[in-house]
């Protein structure tokens, strides 16, 4: 599995953020959908990555600076047929190093709080992350739960 940068022209990473997106809609109220599209997926304060064997995508996440020492983990997505390959924990480990690299000293980050979202809050625990109350822009939610850590 080798991670590289993504300029977000790729057929195949469009594909699968378009999944995702529609995925979240299914599962969250408009409301409470917090996945970025495409569009701000390019912004400036985000970075984004996706997770390749070959030529084939296992899987994509992204970083987005909230302020010069505080960084969040967006756009968390493995290909359904590459679940359980430790693909997700690859990624998150590399956006981990990726924060402490950019000198940040907490990551934070919303995922749901259906039990669809509890193998990835699973995930997030395994790697430090904590509950904590909403940041940034977010509000307090039933439908999502915030986790964060100092790095």
């Amino acid at each position: 599995m080798h991670i590289v940068l993504d300029d977000l022209t790729g057929a195949p990473i469009r594909a699968l953020l378009e999944a995702h997106l529609r995925h979240m809609h299914t599962l969250s109220p408009p409301e409470s959908v917090h996945a970025m599209d495409v569009d701000r997926l390019r912004a400036p304060d985000v970075t984004f990555w996706s997770a390749w064997e070959g030529d084939t995508l296992l899987g994509c996440g992204a970083l987005r600076e909230l302020e010069a020492a505080h960084g969040e983990v967006k756009s968390m997505r493995t290909v359904d047929a590459h679940r359980g390959r430790g693909v997700a924990a690859a990624l998150l480990g590399h956006l981990m190093t990726q924060a402490r690299a950019r000198s940040y000293v907490r990551l934070s980050l919303e995922t749901g709080s259906m039990p669809a979202f509890e193998p990835a809050r699973r995930l997030y625990a395994r790697f430090g992350f904590e509950p904590c109350g909403p940041f940034g822009d977010y509000a307090e939610d039933p439908h999502s739960v915030f986790m964060t850590r100092t790095l």
